[in-house]
């Protein structure tokens, strides 16, 4: 018997009559097995899971201090036209001795005297116990404080790299020479100002004059080792010695921290919400999702807003570069020692790969703790939580951030209200804003939240920390 094949039995086997329904047709009456919209820009958000948030029933959060005389060493900012560099005028009030230096036309002259100056890596810029002549601002690259150690050997004693600045010491230096050797550790650009133009725009201004006076009053006034105003104590003595007497000086203007918000309006059509919301509610799924991308948005801005975020939040001597590019033990041995009872260590996920990989190449091995219920990384059980939101500039090099949190421990803590109307969760509300002439319900979504530092050190930076993997 012959079988059929080719084209005619194709055709033949189209006209069998069909004996049971098509899958096709049979998912049209079916319920299909879904799951609700899913989202891929939802982070673990750390930092908001770990901060400890204060209630700020009064919409401001007022941190009281001591009074402090250290003037903070802020950064100075540079405009580049080709093989050009110039100082930012008015960021010349970083400089300790002009904060709070109001005369702008004086600024700009002072900035004009700036010299460029071109380094090669390893060139010595300055040489300890020579007298300090010149101020210099480091424009570009990153050089080296070196020192003598215990037993004659050079020592690195510090870092200094973009924006930071030198030479000003001279002012408060006892005997105005360099305490220590100014090495580049990477080719760069340097502006330099010598004191002699420096002195004669000084013999000029008045007002620069008084600057300075008060500036050289204030270092004169008796303080602890953080800068503070000193309580004056006794100890150790015997008998009846008289006992000195004081006082704890406050801030007259301390910093007060306004709860910053994160909004949108989501947009719901009547006939979407009304037909389509079985099995699943359509208005709450949009709803959900919204909050996520609102949630999103505070967490980059609890680390990255100018005005409040935890990298601009960290004072510029809590801030310290890497010895040598990849974050390294001893790297994070020194942000850690930099303040008492770090809570945690937060990280780009490339920069814990980067600093894995020097562990591996040293031998060592981090240990991991349990955090709500995950096991993570950790560096001298202080936990090394990964935050994507830390930026990564030019996808090499970025910065680890490490804090204290809590009131108690004068640390970091998050702000935000509730009990606010409308309450969706706490710190965030729904509002309903009406239905408009095209049927579009409409609602505003806001989150309230900040952060506040209560001490200088409870936050710390590793700064230029490099994560491109060497090649070979």
């Amino acid at each position: 018997m012959s079988v059929e094949t080719g084209p005619a039995a194709g055709a033949q086997a189209e006209l069998q009559e069909q004996l049971s329904l098509s899958t096709v047709a049979a998912r049209n009456l079916a319920t299909t097995t879904k799951t609700e919209p899913q989202m891929q820009g939802i982070s673990s958000r750390w930092v908001s899971r770990m901060l400890p948030w204060v209630e700020v029933s009064g919409g401001s959060y007022r941190v009281n201090r001591r009074l402090s005389y250290a003037v903070g060493r802020g950064r100075v900012s540079f405009v580049k036209a080709g093989g050009r560099v110039d100082v930012v005028a008015p960021t010349l009030r970083e400089l300790p001795v002009l904060r709070g230096f109001e005369d702008d036309a004086v600024l700009t002259d002072l900035a004009s005297r700036f010299v460029q100056r071109e380094l090669a890596a390893g060139e010595v810029l300055v040489e300890r116990g020579r007298p300090i002549e010149e101020v210099f601002l480091i424009a570009h690259g990153k050089v080296n404080r070196m020192g003598t150690g215990k037993y004659g050997d050079t020592v690195v004693v510090g870092s200094l790299a973009d924006g930071d600045h030198l030479g000003d010491e001279a002012l408060t230096a006892a005997d105005g020479r360099w305490p220590y050797t100014v090495k580049a550790a990477t080719a760069g650009t340097v502006l330099s100002l010598p004191w002699p133009a420096f002195q004669e725009l000084v013999d000029r201004s008045e007002v620069l004059r008084d600057q300075i006076l008060g500036f050289l009053a204030d270092t004169r006034q008796s303080q602890d080792q953080h800068g503070e105003a000193a309580i004056e104590l006794a100890a150790g003595h015997v008998g009846e010695a008289v006992l000195p007497t004081t006082y704890v000086d406050y801030e007259l203007h301390p910093r007060e921290y306004e709860l910053s918000v994160a909004q949108t309006v989501l947009r719901v059509h009547s006939r979407v919400a009304d037909l389509y919301s079985d099995p699943m509610n359509q208005t709450e799924q949009q709803l959900k999702l919204t909050i996520e991308a609102l949630r999103e948005r505070q967490e980059f801005e609890l680390v990255n807003n100018a005005d409040f975020g935890l990298l601009a939040a960290a004072e510029y001597d809590q801030r310290i570069q890497t010895h040598s590019g990849p974050p390294t033990p001893d790297d994070l041995d020194e942000l850690l020692s930099m303040r008492r009872d770090t809570s945690y260590l937060f990280a780009h996920p490339r920069a814990i790969a980067a600093f894995g990989r020097e562990c591996n190449r040293r031998g060592l091995y981090f240990g991991g703790v349990e955090v709500m219920g995950h096991r993570l990384p950790a560096w001298r059980g202080v936990p090394l939580l990964p935050c994507g939101k830390i930026p990564v500039l030019g996808g090499q090099s970025t910065s680890i951030i490490a804090v204290r949190t809590g009131e108690d421990d004068q640390g970091v803590v998050g702000l935000w209200q509730t009990g606010i109307p409308d309450e969706y969760e706490p710190g965030l509300n729904v509002r309903f804003m009406g239905v408009d002439e095209k049927a579009v319900i409409s609602y505003l979504v806001s989150a309230y939240y900040s952060a506040a530092v209560l001490v200088p050190d409870a936050i710390g930076l590793l700064e230029n920390v490099e994560v491109a993997r060497p090649r070979g």
